[in-house]
């Protein structure tokens, strides 16, 4: 039991953390004025779905954690 709640500790933490960086990504994304960001160039429109797929990351890892 105790290695399953390490484990989960473990993954939700590193949801959290990969949500927030792709979430960081793409508000940098929307507001560069279609200026490349870190080599792509992405439009505001095509910032929005990294957007949610980083919110739907950073949500699960909190509920992985937060549920110990």
């Amino acid at each position: 039991m105790e290695n399953n709640t390490n484990f989960r500790r473990f993954f939700g933490a590193s949801l959290t953390i990969l949500g927030v960086a792709v979430v960081l990504f793409a508000l940098i994304a929307f507001l560069s004025d279609n200026k490349p960001v870190l080599g792509m160039s992405i439009s505001k429109g095509e910032a929005a779905a990294p957007f949610f797929v980083g919110m739907i990351f950073l949500i699960t890892g909190v509920n992985l954690v937060r549920d110990l």
